[in-house]
């Protein structure tokens, strides 16, 4: 593909190596020309109006050639990036600029999953007590056997987990590493409804328990909810006064949940079909058995309550227990109205903690390129350093006065490394991490300076 001048003359090398990466992306068909069409669906993703993405195509497209060669998209994507209308727009063009390229550098994406526009769903529902959500019947078992994603839309209408995947306007092209059979369990429920202009719902299948944990299902359930649960910005854990037991596969969706503990609350549903005592006893009984799971020293926030559009059941509870349920209820409502709000933030958080174990991954890296030998013997090395990595996470952070806490899973890190061959990683780069150490100390704080959160 030839280069010319133009805009790619004031590209650093790592930013063209990207640009290059998004072009091939962009192009379906690999002719080395972005069409309207595939320009279309890629330009989506920024979240530019229409009239804007005409207005950067005509810009781009200077020559009226019909499509975009690598030099004009290099200019599409700089003139979509120069505007920054907000915190969000600020971030993804930090993330381009400043961020990505120590990423690619360092393989970063290859140890954790990609960011990609730091689009984020907003609420994940996963346990074992049935759902209704918005007046769509989201369960109960045996109907809760997907992934269902429920979203805005101008009707009520459900969309296959394979057509879901391959929208350029939605984010779960990642799904497709999980393979054909769970995209045949995952589906997009649309429907038009004020709350969803603001939220997006994800609910799991029901988890088996019992016998039925010996049927293994076709697909990775635990490496799904993980990959939901690291994009969305709270997670409910649903639990009835019925089916209390956590069961193995429960026990792991949980604990691939780890790191993502200020978003985990409980749900105990339907405690008005026990009476005060029993409810008592269940309570407890859940208190101790998440206890043994979470592993955290705070106590996890429990809504209790009959989370359903039926009169609350008197009866067992009198006019106290009423009250009760009311305000729980009250409680969880005003949590997830709180959403967007937190949102804004929780991406700010969440950019951060990236940029900073993406620092972290970076030291790693070189270091270990560094202690591999010039000639002989690299095999024996690159084994020895694997075997040895706690140490090695050791030394770098006396190195580099790095906090341990912000280390990756040094297990999750082994797997991963055996694959490679330590002697091709790059070199450190200081230039590389005084960008991101400037992007921390001085570009986020500007930005939060000049643009609030819309929700404020």
């Amino acid at each position: 593909m030839e280069i010319g001048t133009g805009p790619i003359g004031s590209c650093s090398k790592d930013h063209q190596k990207i640009y290059l990466e998004w072009f091939n992306y962009a192009d379906s068909d690999g002719d080395g020309r972005i069409t309207g069409n595939d320009a279309t669906k890629f330009f989506a993703l920024s979240n530019l109006s229409r009239q804007d993405l005409k207005q950067v195509w005509a810009i781009a497209d200077a020559k009226r050639q019909g499509y975009l060669g690598y030099r004009e998209f290099i200019a599409a994507m700089q003139i979509s990036m120069s505007s920054v209308t907000s915190i969000i727009d600020g971030l993804k063009r930090l993330y381009i600029q400043k961020l990505k390229p120590l990423e690619v550098t360092y393989r970063f994406n290859d140890f954790v999953s990609p960011l990609l526009f730091l689009w984020h769903l907003q609420k994940l529902l996963c346990g074992n007590s049935s759902n209704f959500i918005l007046g769509a019947h989201i369960g109960p078992e045996p109907t809760t056997d997907r992934f269902v994603v429920v979203m805005s839309g101008v009707d009520d209408r459900s969309i296959p987990g394979n057509t879901v995947a391959v929208q350029a306007d939605m984010p779960f092209s990642g799904l497709t590493t999980f393979g054909t059979a769970f995209l045949s369990k995952f589906e997009c429920s649309q429907m038009p409804h004020s709350l969803l202009e603001h939220i997006t719902l994800v609910d799991t299948p029901g988890v088996l328990s019992g016998e039925k944990q010996r049927t293994q299902r076709a697909y990775d359930f635990t490496g799904v909810t993980s990959w939901f649960a690291a994009k969305c910005d709270l997670i409910l854990l649903l639990f009835d006064p019925h089916k209390l037991d956590i069961s193995d596969e429960f026990k792991r969706v949980i604990t691939s949940l780890r790191g993502h503990d200020d978003k985990i609350r409980v749900v105990l549903n339907k405690a008005d079909q026990v009476d005060t005592q029993q409810l008592m006893r269940v309570y407890g009984a859940l208190m101790w058995s998440l206890g043994k799971v979470l592993n955290t020293p705070e106590v996890v926030r429990v809504y209790i309550g009959s989370f359903n559009d039926k009169p609350v059941n008197e009866s067992a509870f009198g006019p106290l227990g009423k009250e009760l349920f009311e305000k729980e209820q009250d409680d969880l409502l005003s949590d997830l109205k709180d959403i967007p709000k937190k949102a804004c933030d929780r991406r700010i958080n969440e950019f951060v903690k990236r940029a900073r174990a993406a620092k972290i991954h970076a030291y790693i890296i070189s270091h270990l390129r560094k202690e591999m030998p010039a000639m002989m013997g690299k095999a024996k090395t690159q084994q020895k350093l694997i075997d040895n990595l706690a140490e090695e996470f050791g030394k770098v952070q006396k190195e580099f006065h790095l906090p341990p806490g912000d280390f990756p899973n040094v297990e999750h890190f082994k797997e991963i490394l055996s694959g490679y061959s330590f002697d091709k990683f790059e070199k450190l780069k200081p230039k590389m991490i005084q960008v991101v150490d400037d992007m921390l100390g001085y570009d986020i704080p500007d930005l939060l300076k000049n643009f609030r959160n819309p929700y404020d």
